[in-house]
């Protein structure tokens, strides 16, 4: 009986979050070992369908990097990078499309699908949803606020690219049948050419564009951390800022981060940043009063 009871409290305690979220939208970045763990991905799937059938909008952006390399190695093809950026020739751009385009984003979308509820794979190609330029370093460092040390400007990313603008109406059009998007991070530039872009960064622009309650990033990690190295449960977007400029904050957390601060500026509510190994993370995260990750708000 105390193990119902406690239940009952669960139930309880998420309410009043279930009242406030409903037909709210919010973006879900699924990368990490949430996308590989069989577990964890059975969890995410049923934590995305429940987030639907309690009255929230979930939209799912994918990233698909560890893929991508086993693929290449299949082939017989080194990934490279610059900095922490995947280099991104044609050979390899055939690549990323059939893995990131094809095979993940279709299997998310079968697996949300068989767990109840209706969900489409796209990627930022359809609709127009994603127009998209090349990368360059001074985007880079201007959007993250940091400095690429070495990296000479003129250096090639090949098919690397950044959000140029997001079209949001294919989504809203989803969400009105009822369907969960599921995207994966490939954008057109005006010249037709698709480009590999970050998927932390996709993310934050959809989530801006939406306007949503919340993005949610998955990660690695408990969430971010502070100087000393501790745990940070809430911190303000000029915090963010702060800990960036003085390296607090680096390396693959800055395009999390990153992606948190251009949905705030968009026009979401809040942002988070959570540990996707930690089974149902993102209810955890949404629906209890302590949370589990850190959430940065505007």
């Amino acid at each position: 009986m105390d193990e119902l009871i406690k239940k009952a409290h669960v139930l309880v305690e998420a309410l009043p979050y279930i009242k406030a979220f409903a037909g709210k939208t919010i973006v879900i970045k699924y990368g990490g070992k949430a996308m590989t763990d069989p577990v964890l991905k059975e969890g995410f799937a049923t934590d995305v369908v429940l987030l639907k059938y309690v009255g929230l909008n979930p939209v799912i952006v994918h990233g698909g990097g560890p893929q991508i390399d086993q693929m290449l190695k299949r082939l017989a093809i080194e990934p490279k990078f610059r900095q922490g950026v995947r280099v991104t020739d044609a050979a390899t751009m055939e690549i990323v499309e059939m893995v990131l385009g094809g095979t993940i984003n279709k299997e998310i979308a079968a697996l949300i699908t068989r767990h109840g509820t209706k969900a489409v794979g796209l990627s930022g190609k359809d609709g127009g949803l994603i127009q998209a330029k090349p990368f360059t370093k001074a985007d880079w460092t201007k959007k993250l606020g940091t400095d690429l040390g070495s990296l000479a400007d003129h250096e090639d990313y090949g098919l690397v690219g950044d959000v140029l603008s997001i079209n949001p109406s294919l989504l809203y059009t989803l969400q009105g049948s009822q369907v969960i998007p599921v995207i994966a991070p490939l954008g057109m530039g005006k010249d037709g050419q698709t480009y590999n872009i970050n998927a932390d960064l996709v993310a934050g622009a959809i989530a801006g564009a939406l306007g949503a309650e919340k993005l949610v990033v998955l990660t690695d990690v408990r969430g971010i951390r502070d100087e000393d190295s501790k745990h940070v449960s809430t911190l303000a977007r000029k915090d963010v800022a702060r800990m960036v400029r003085k390296g607090t904050i680096s390396e693959g957390m800055l395009p999390k981060v990153q992606a948190c601060l251009t949905a705030l500026e968009g026009g979401a509510k809040k942002a988070h940043v959570i540990d996707g190994r930690t089974p149902h993370a993102i209810l955890l995260e949404i629906f209890t009063d302590k949370g589990i990750g850190t959430e940065i708000v505007a």
